[in-house]
C-alpha cells in the first residue's frame, strides 16, 4: 500500500514537472516572438533586464559600431538575480527560471522577426499585453522570465504583497536613460508598453492578492475544516442574531489568497448550499499569513 502511494505521488510530481516545463517553453517562445515582432519593430525598450539588454545592444551599435548578441548580455545580467533566487526563493523555481531565460535568449537570437503592424501605438498596447501574458505563463509554471521578475518575487515573498507596480516605477529610470541616449518618443511609447504589460500581470497572476471571506453557515466546523485543509489558513467564529428572522447565526471570518478563493468557495457550497458568502478585497494584512513556499 505504501509503495502504491509513493508511486502515485511520484507520477503526480512527474506530471507537474512536465506541465511546468511545457508552460516555460511556451512562455519563452511567446516572449521571443514578441521581442522580434513587436518590441524591435517599434524600437521599444520593454523594461526590466530585457529592455536593459536591448538598450546595451543599441548603445554598442550606435556608439561603438559593433553588435553584441542578445543571449550573452541577457545571461550575464541575470547572474546576480539567479543567485539571489536560488538562495532565498527556491531551487526548482530558479531552475525553471533559468530554462526560461536561456531559451528566450537563444530564440530571440535565432528566430526571424515578422513585424505585424507599423502603428507604434498598436505595437505598444498589444506588445505589452502579449509580454504580460508571457510573464504570467512563467509565473503559473512556478518560474520567472528572469531579471527584475526575480526581484519582484523576492520582495513579494518578503512583504506578502505584489510589487509589480514598484518594478514599473523602477523601469521608468531605465527608460529615461534610453530617452536621453536615443529618443524621448521611443521612451514614452515604451512606458505605455510596460504599463500594459504590468496591468495584465496584475490581472492574471494573483498569488499575492488577498481576499476576506465572511461566511454565514449552519455547518461552521465542517466549513472551517475545509478552509484549513485547502488553504492552510485559520478562521475565526462569530455568533450573532439574524435581524430579519431573529434566529441565531454563526459567521466564519478568514483571509485567503485570490488563487485559493475559487476552490474554497466551491467546497463550502458542497458542504452548505445555503451558506451566505461575502468576498471582500483585502488591501493589507498585518500579522501571520500563510503563503505556500516556492519549491
Amino acid at each position: 500500500m505504501v509503495r502504491r502511494t509513493g508511486g502515485v505521488m511520484e507520477q503526480n510530481g512527474w506530471k507537474r514537472d512536465v506541465k511546468r516545463l511545457v508552460l516555460v517553453v511556451a512562455a519563452s517562445c511567446v516572449m521571443a516572438m514578441n521581442i522580434k515582432s513587436f518590441v524591435r519593430a517599434g524600437g521599444l525598450f520593454p523594461g526590466g533586464f530585457t529592455g536593459l539588454t536591448l538598450l546595451i545592444q543599441q548603445a554598442a551599435d550606435k556608439f561603438f559600431h559593433f553588435s553584441v548578441p542578445y543571449s550573452a548580455v541577457n545571461l550575464l545580467l541575470n547572474l546576480a538575480p539567479i543567485m539571489i533566487s536560488f538562495r532565498f526563493i527556491g531551487k526548482k523555481f530558479t531552475l525553471y527560471s533559468c530554462v526560461a531565460i536561456v531559451l528566450t535568449s537563444i530564440l530571440t537570437d535565432i528566430l526571424p522577426g515578422y513585424p505585424i503592424t507599423s502603428d507604434i501605438l498598436l505595437i505598444c498596447v498589444f506588445g505589452g499585453l502579449i509580454n504580460g501574458f508571457a510573464v504570467s505563463l512563467c509565473l503559473f509554471a512556478g518560474a520567472t522570465s528572469g531579471g527584475t521578475d526575480f526581484i519582484a518575487i523576492f520582495f513579494s515573498e518578503r512583504k506578502g504583497k505584489e510589487t509589480w507596480n514598484y518594478i514599473l516605477a523602477g523601469n521608468v529610470l531605465m527608460l529615461a536613460a534610453a530617452g536621453f541616449l536615443f529618443s524621448w518618443e521611443q521612451a514614452l511609447y515604451s512606458i505605455i508598453f510596460q504599463f500594459a504589460s504590468t496591468q495584465i500581470l496584475n490581472g492574471l497572476y494573483s498569488r499575492y492578492q488577498k481576499l476576506t471571506l465572511l461566511i454565514i453557515t449552519e455547518a461552521p466546523q465542517r466549513v472551517y475544516e475545509q478552509i484549513k485543509e485547502v488553504t492552510h489558513h485559520d478562521a475565526t467564529l462569530f455568533q450573532g442574531v439574524g435581524c430579519y428572522e431573529g434566529k441565531e447565526r454563526k459567521l466564519l471570518y478568514s483571509v485567503v489568497s485570490r488563487q485559493e478563493k475559487r476552490r474554497i468557495v466551491s467546497k463550502i457550497r458542497e458542504i452548505d448550499p445555503k451558506a451566505f458568502i461575502n468576498v471582500v478585497k483585502t488591501e493589507q494584512v498585518t500579522g501571520r499569513f500563510y503563503l505556500r513556499p516556492n519549491d
